[in-house]
C-alpha cells in the first residue's frame, strides 16, 4: 500500500484507517468504502464503538452551529457497530488485510456500499474573505464512542470520535458521442437578407483543461459587417436541498476581432479552455469536491441516469457554450445600431479515467 490514510480520536482509544480516500462512480456501481478501525478496549468504560459514512449538504459555516441553526442536510447514512463485533462480516478485501496487520489483534474491518443513485462530492467556491469549511456535498467516514449508535439524548464528546473526508468521483465515460451543432439565421429592419449562423464542436464531451474546438460559420448575406465574435462558457449550479436556486456563471469569456463584411463568408475554428484558475474570485462557482486546500477543477457535469431521483443530488452542475456576433451597420453610428446574432451548445465537463481505475 503507497498511502495510509489514519485519524485517532482525542483520547486515543479508537483510530480510523483507510487505504483510499477517493471512490469511484461507475455509473453501474460505487467502489465499496473499505477500512479498519483500531480498538482499545480500555477506557470504553462499557460504551460501544460505532462507524457511520454519510453523505451530507453543507449549507452554512461551523459558526452557524453555534447558534443553533443546523448547517448540514444528511442526504444518506448508514451505520455499523464495530466493537463489540456484532453479527457476521464480509470477507476482508485486501486493503483491509494489509490494514489489520498494522492493528493486530486491535483491529476491526468495516465495509459500506454506496449507493449509486447518490451524488458525487461537489463544492461551492467561497469568496476569499470567506472562512470555514465551503458549502456543498461531502461524504465522511466518522468513528465514535457511544452507548447506541443514533440516540439524540446521548452527548458525544469530541475526543470519542475520529473521521476522515472522502470524495465520490466520476470520471469520463469511454465512450464520447459527436458533438451538438446549433444554427440561426436572422434579418433585420428594412432589409430581407440574412445573416447565417451555424456553431459546433466536434464531441460531447471535453476533459477539464482540454482546448475546446469551436467551429463558427458565418454567412453574411446583407450589408451589415459582423465586427467580432464572442464566445462564452457558462456554469449553471442548481442547489436543490435547502431551497431551489438557480444561477448561471460565466467561466470564460472571449472575444475575436474578426470581420465579415456584408455579403461574404468566414469559417473558422477557436480554441477556447475554460478553467477554475481564471476563476479563483467568483464566489459560488461550483467546483469538484477537494480534500483539505488541495487544487481541484470546475465542478464535472451532473450525469443523470434513467430513474434517478434529482432531490437527492443536492447541486447539479451544467454547462453550455455561447457564440455571439456583434452586427454593425458600419458607419458612424454602427455602434449605436449593432445587435447580436447568437446560439447555444451544450457542454459536458469531466476528467478523464484514470490507467489504474478498472472499467466495470
Amino acid at each position: 500500500m503507497a498511502k495510509i490514510y489514519k485519524k485517532t480520536s482525542g483520547n486515543g482509544s479508537i483510530a480510523l484507517y483507510l487505504g483510499k480516500r477517493d471512490f469511484v462512480d461507475h455509473v453501474e456501481s460505487v467502489d465499496i468504502v473499505d477500512g479498519v478501525i483500531k480498538v482499545d478496549p480500555a477506557e470504553l468504560e462499557g460504551r460501544k464503538v460505532w462507524v457511520y459514512l454519510a453523505c451530507s449538504f453543507r449549507y452554512g459555516s461551523d459558526d452557524l452551529d453555534l447558534i443553533g441553526m443546523n448547517y448540514r442536510k444528511d442526504i444518506w447514512i448508514k451505520r455499523q457497530q464495530i466493537y463489540p463485533v456484532d453479527g457476521t462480516k464480509p470477507a476482508n478485501t485486501p486493503m483491509q488485510e494489509a490494514l489489520l496487520k498494522k492493528c493486530e489483534d486491535q483491529g476491526h474491518a468495516f465495509t459500506f456500499n454506496i449507493d449509486n443513485n447518490l451524488p458525487c462530492s461537489v463544492g461551492l467556491q467561497p469568496a476569499p474573505e470567506d472562512v470555514g469549511k465551503a458549502c456543498g456535498v461531502d461524504y465522511e467516514v466518522k468513528a465514535y464512542i457511544a452507548n447506541e449508535a443514533d440516540d439524540p439524548d446521548e452527548k458525544i464528546n469530541k475526543k470519542d470520535t475520529c473521521r476522515l473526508i472522502i470524495r465520490k468521483i466520476q470520471f469520463a465515460p469511454g465512450t464520447i458521442p459527436a458533438g451538438p451543432q446549433a444554427d440561426i439565421s436572422k434579418n433585420f429592419m428594412m432589409s430581407d437578407k440574412l445573416v447565417h449562423l451555424e456553431a459546433s464542436i466536434e464531441k460531447e464531451l471535453y476533459f477539464h483543461g482540454d482546448q475546446i474546438p469551436v467551429k463558427v460559420k458565418i454567412n453574411n448575406e446583407t450589408t451589415k459587417v459582423v465586427k467580432k465574435i464572442k464566445i462564452t462558457v457558462d456554469q449553471t449550479t442548481e442547489v436543490l436541498l435547502y431551497q431551489t436556486d438557480k444561477y448561471t456563471k460565466t467561466v470564460l469569456n472571449e472575444e475575436f476581432a474578426e470581420e465579415v463584411k456584408g455579403e461574404s463568408t468566414m469559417e473558422k475554428t477557436f480554441m477556447v479552455v475554460p478553467l477554475l484558475s481564471n476563476n479563483k474570485e467568483k464566489r459560488g462557482l461550483a467546483v469538484d469536491g477537494r480534500l483539505k486546500d488541495e487544487d481541484t477543477n470546475l465542478a464535472s457535469t451532473t450525469l443523470m441516469r434513467p430513474g434517478m431521483d434529482k432531490g437527492m443530488q443536492g447541486i447539479l452542475v451544467s454547462y453550455k457554450i455561447k457564440v455571439n456576433l456583434l452586427v454593425s451597420s458600419g458607419g458612424l453610428l454602427g455602434g449605436l445600431t449593432a445587435s447580436d446574432v447568437g446560439v447555444e451548445l451544450p457542454l459536458v465537463l469531466m476528467s478523464p479515467k484514470p490507467a489504474d481505475v478498472p472499467v466495470e
